[in-house]
């Protein structure tokens, strides 16, 4: 019986232990940023990614100056997904990026409240003593806030209101403002009606677009993306682009381009 030579015996348990190192490192699930008027859609997607792919992901939500914050101090994502173009495009300028962020997604602003109020009077009312607070996130932060802030200022509410306003982190918390009746008028997202299906009934109107700047949310691939991760990663940022994606968000509320 032929003995095998220690030498070769431990080459071969090196080689064992690097394939089982790289197998867990090529294992790891995507890691995604999502902003959070993705909070429920983002689930969706997941899911569908995962059966036609059978690649895992994990997602972090939260407002998309947040998640970009922390992109920019290192944070172990793969993938962003942010509420507009703005802080993409400032980290593909930084250098976190080698691919240009691309639009997947056109959001819609709306006033919501889940109180008696009659919206169709919501600009005439909104100084006066029958609306109390209004709920927007935060227009340093959050696209949606910014918006929000823009619609105000046109309209020329915005000091005469100034005192009414609350502000959210995120569309998620002005969302649970709304829900919570905390507020009279909350501005977010039209895909918060889509989330809130058969859970709550709300009052609602879209505001018109020319009132504020498009909101066009963007994704970007990013350069500190885990090993491994990147084809995984490139593989979700086509997929976001596919027909089965696009169907996801157009009946979540969203527009697609």
């Amino acid at each position: 019986m032929q003995l095998i030579n220690p030498g070769v015996k431990r080459f071969y348990w090196f080689i064992l232990i690097l394939l089982l190192l790289a197998s867990l490192v090529y294992s790891q699930p995507l890691r995604i940023a999502a902003a959070a008027n993705t909070r429920y859609v983002i689930q969706e997607l997941q899911a569908d990614f995962k059966r036609k792919t059978g690649i895992e992901t994990v997602v972090v939500v939260s407002s998309s100056g947040k998640l970009t914050a922390q992109i920019k101090n290192g944070a172990p994502f793969d993938i962003f997904l942010s509420a507009d173009t703005q802080f993409p495009d400032a980290l593909y300028k930084d250098g976190f990026s080698n691919v240009k962020p691309r639009v997947y997604a056109l959001g819609s602003l709306i006033i919501c409240s889940s109180s008696t109020i009659d919206l169709k009077s919501w600009k005439t009312l909104a100084a006066t003593r029958t609306i109390g607070k209004i709920a927007i996130a935060n227009p340093v932060l959050a696209p949606y806030g910014r918006a929000a802030e823009e619609t105000l200022q046109k309209l020329g509410l915005w000091e005469k209101v100034k005192s009414k306003i609350v502000f959210g982190e995120s569309i998620a918390q002005v969302n649970a403002y709304i829900s919570a009746g905390a507020v009279s008028l909350g501005f977010t997202t039209e895909a918060f009606l889509y989330e809130n299906h058969g859970i709550q009934k709300l009052k609602w109107m879209r505001v018109e677009d020319k009132m504020y700047g498009k909101i066009e949310q963007s994704m970007i691939l990013l350069s500190n993306a885990a090993k491994g991760n990147q084809q995984h990663a490139l593989k979700f940022f086509n997929y976001l682009q596919s027909p089965a994606a696009k169907a996801i968000l157009k009946k979540s509320g969203y527009k697609v381009p």
